[in-house]
């Protein structure tokens, strides 16, 4: 199965990003993060995770006669390029598992008890930009240069987990201003 097939499933991707930027979990841990999904299917697809080598079993410890495996990304496996070589079948797959991904996480954070939007400061916003080639390139490097030093945090004290879903792409059928 090819790293797009394995990883474009709902499940799975949200397993990758239950384990992105995150100590290595246990299933039951990843329960926890993902509540709106069985056990025994977390299993299981960590299991189809496991044997693509996208995860792997940092350690493991017995309790009470069963051994816990805690699992950990392989960092460079568990991505997703959506630039890269796809097709526009591909794309639309990739970008609706992304979509349905988001709504199951956002749902799942509406759910949690005590959950307060605003006090989070929850925002999602799409903005119409025009910029030229130039300026998306800056617009890019400046949003990498504002998120990739935060990818290496881990969990503290302090410190909450959020998702950040930047999206960028031409809209259809663009207007062009009179010169």
């Amino acid at each position: 199965m090819e790293n797009l097939d394995l990883i474009a499933h709902p499940v799975r991707l949200r397993i990758v990003h239950a384990l992105t930027g995150s100590a290595p979990l246990t299933v039951a841990d990843l329960a926890a993060r993902i509540p709106d999904v069985s056990t025994a299917t977390l299993y299981r697809q960590v299991g189809v995770l496991e044997e693509a080598a996208i995860v792997f079993v940092d350690s493991e410890r017995k309790i009470r006669g069963a051994v816990e495996r805690r699992f950990a990304l392989r960092a460079e496996r568990g991505l997703l390029d959506a630039a890269g070589a796809l097709s526009a079948h591909d794309h639309r797959r990739v970008f609706a598992t992304a979509v349905a991904i988001l709504l199951a996480e956002f749902d799942a954070y509406l759910a949690q008890v005590g959950s307060d939007p605003a006090n989070d400061q929850v925002g999602y916003r799409q903005h119409a930009l025009w910029l030229d080639p130039a300026e998306r390139e800056a617009l890019i490097e400046d949003l990498r240069e504002a998120i990739v030093p935060r990818l290496g945090h881990t969990s503290g004290p302090g410190r909450s987990r959020y998702l950040l879903s930047p999206i960028l792409f031409p809209a259809a059928e663009a207007e062009t201003l009179p010169e």
